[in-house]
Order: C-alpha cells, then structure tokens, then sequence
C-alpha cells in the first residue's frame, strides 16, 4: 500500500469516515433508510435489457407485473415511513409501528433470495445480484436468468424456453415475496 496505492492511506481514511457515518446514521435512525422505489425502477431498467436477450416466445409478463408489484407496495412502506416520521413521539404503539415497518423492510431484502440458490451455485442466493457461470456475460444481473440463456444454445428449443421461463417465473416469484413482505404479507 505505501509504495504503490496509498502511501499516507488518505482513501482508507476516508473509507472509514464514510463507513463509521453510515453506522451512525443506521444505529440512530428509526425508520431503515431502505429505498425499494429505487430498487423497482433499477429492476425495471434490468428487465427492459433483459428483453433485449430473449426472443418473443419467452414471456416477461410474469416480471413486469411483479415489478409493478413492488413499485406499489414501496409506495406504500415509503408512505407509511413518512406519516410515522412525522408522528414520531414516545408513543409505544408509534414505536411499535416502527419497529413492524423496520422488520418488513429486512423482511423484504430476504425475498430475493431462494434457499435452493443458484443451479449449480447453491452457495448464491439471491436472485438479481449474483455472479453468471459465463464470466463474458453481457448480463450482469438476474444470474439464473443469464445462466439459463447461456445453457440454452446446447437444448432444444422447446426445453431452451421452457429453461428460460422458469428461470424468469422464479425471479419474478421473488420480487412478488419482497412485495409481499412491504405489505406485511406472509408467505
């Protein structure tokens, strides 16, 4: 580090800085500073590229709604974390309200995850951010997704999009749960 990166280790200075700051601001925040509006559009976004590498046999109606799904229910946890903000008081029952909307944001992260993992990769669980098997990938996102198109030159086409789909229903099955999860539903 001294010869070649940081020789006065300002970067890790800062790095620190930036870390000590976000723990603070968790720890005395009452309301988790999650943003699953921005997570929506970044999936809509993804599913927008995504249509580009499946041909028009493969249905993405399935993620499409259930991206909306989420963009509804984030609405809703972004709501609720405003009129709780502005109650905000001693008040047990607000302080209970809190803590159930803080669950359900932690609660919802987790729907993105499949406990049988990836194909292949049962270590990777979750289903939008993960490496592919294919390290030249052009898609970076949605792993089982990008592994199913990569497997499918060497299928028939019929087994290709049925591959394909599935990979897609199971994605677009998690962002239902995380949407479940934001609306206090349990699955």
């Amino acid at each position: 580090m001294i010869n070649n990166a940081d020789p006065f280790f300002h970067r890790h200075l800062a790095v620190t800085g930036i870390w000590g700051l976000l723990a603070l601001h968790l720890a005395d925040d009452s309301i988790l500073p999650f943003n699953y509006h921005s997570y929506a559009d970044q999936l809509k976004e993804y599913k927008d590229v995504l249509s580009s590498f499946v041909d028009n046999s493969i249905s993405i109606a399935l993620l499409t709604a259930s991206i909306e799904e989420l963009y509804s229910a984030a609405k809703q946890a972004e709501d609720e974390a405003k009129r709780l903000m502005e109650q905000e008081a001693a008040a047990t029952s607000i302080i209970l309200k809190m803590r159930a909307l803080n669950d359900r944001l932690l609660l919802a992260e987790k729907g993105f995850l499949d406990p049988e993992g990836l194909k292949g990769r049962q270590w990777f669980k979750h289903l939008v951010y993960g490496p592919c098997n294919n390290h030249e990938s052009k898609l970076v996102f949605f792993p089982g997704i990008a592994d199913s198109i990569q497997e499918s030159t060497r299928m028939s086409t019929g087994d290709e999009q049925k591959a394909i789909q599935h990979e897609i229903w199971k994605v677009a099955r998690a962002i239902q749960r995380a949407a479940g999860a934001l609306r206090g539903e349990l699955s």
